[in-house]
């Protein structure tokens, strides 16, 4: 067993909070915890810690929440920690060259994707938005590019047709953890090489935002039963009907041709929608100032504001 490192950690979300854990139950010793500066959140905008921040502060560990790390009196900071290694998950903040260089072993990154595919901020939904057949978790060490850095460690999952963009993410948050353990142990005993990643083969995993959850009737059934898998549970698809909003958060492919957005059948067994291609029934539904309810128990209680015939959302102009 070699020496236990002086770990510090860098990360922001629930994801992060998770290899935080491990790193915890690990024999290294984690000498700070970066986070994001507290944002404010729910109804009340009250600033909020990070799931990151809350867990540091339970087990006593010391945290810093600098805006930017491009900033000297920040570089100083990190460079008087002294740390052996620096762990950075979904953090967030651009890691500058001049910081990449202060760990006596550099920086690590546990990124949520087989990559180079996947490079960026949401890899978990775009993998599931594509109909990828696996996805995964990749270690890498950190260079100045976004994701470019050699991969030292990966592990995969399958997605399956049943998977959303957060049930894909809890698994990759339990088999993250273990693999940077697995990484950190390799590079403290000088066996572990970096592969350097095949740039050709790199895809962007652009931002989510909720402008492209508003669903456009005229894409293919099989598109959007991604899609709505892919945006549960954020920014989660939504559409209109008469005029007030629908959110969509499960639906299947079915048969059936009409206008895009026509409404083909209502029934216990789901409200089929025409698309572009083929239709979509939608299962699982939200509707304004309600909470999210199988169709079967809308179509009870609501059966005459699905009438067949009615046009779901408007069409989304052509760019």
């Amino acid at each position: 067993m070699t020496e236990p490192l002086r770990i510090v950690f860098a990360g922001t979300p629930e994801f992060a909070a998770e290899h935080l854990k491990a790193l915890l139950a690990s024999p290294h010793e984690i000498i700070a915890v970066y986070t994001q500066p507290d944002r404010p959140a729910g109804r009340g905008q009250k600033l909020m810690p990070s799931p990151v921040k809350q867990l540091a502060l339970e087990n006593g560990l010391q945290v810093l929440q600098p805006p930017t790390l491009r900033d000297g009196q920040a570089q100083a900071e990190l460079a008087a920690l002294k740390p052996d290694l620096m762990v950075v998950v979904a953090y967030g903040l651009i890691l500058p060259q001049v910081v990449l260089d202060i760990p006596r072993l550099g920086c690590i990154n546990s990124h949520a994707s087989l990559l180079p595919r996947w490079r960026g901020a949401a890899p978990i939904q775009r993998a599931v938005e594509a109909g990828d057949a696996e996805s995964g978790v990749t270690v890498m060490r950190m260079e100045a590019g976004l994701d470019t850095g050699p991969m030292l460690l990966k592990v995969t999952t399958p997605i399956s047709a049943e998977d959303t963009g957060g049930s894909l993410h809890d698994r990759l948050a339990l088999i993250g953890p273990p693999a940077v353990v697995e990484a950190i142990a390799g590079l403290a005993a000088g066996t572990l090489e970096g592969q350097v990643q095949d740039d050709s083969l790199a895809t962007y995993a652009h931002k989510l935002n909720k402008d492209e959850a508003r669903i456009d009737w005229r894409r293919p059934a099989v598109e959007l039963e991604r899609l709505v898998r892919a945006f549960n549970p954020w920014p989660i698809c939504h559409s209109t009907l008469n005029g007030e909003a629908v959110k969509v958060l499960a639906a299947r492919c079915a048969d059936g041709k009409g206008a895009a957005g026509q409404i083909l059948e209502a029934s216990k067994d789901g409200l089929v929608v025409a698309c572009g291609e083929q239709a979509l029934c939608l299962t699982r539904l939200q509707l304004p100032g309600g909470k999210a309810l199988n169709f079967s128990d809308l179509f009870n209680s609501r059966r005459e504001k699905f009438a067949v015939g009615s046009i779901l959302g408007q069409a989304v102009e052509a760019s």
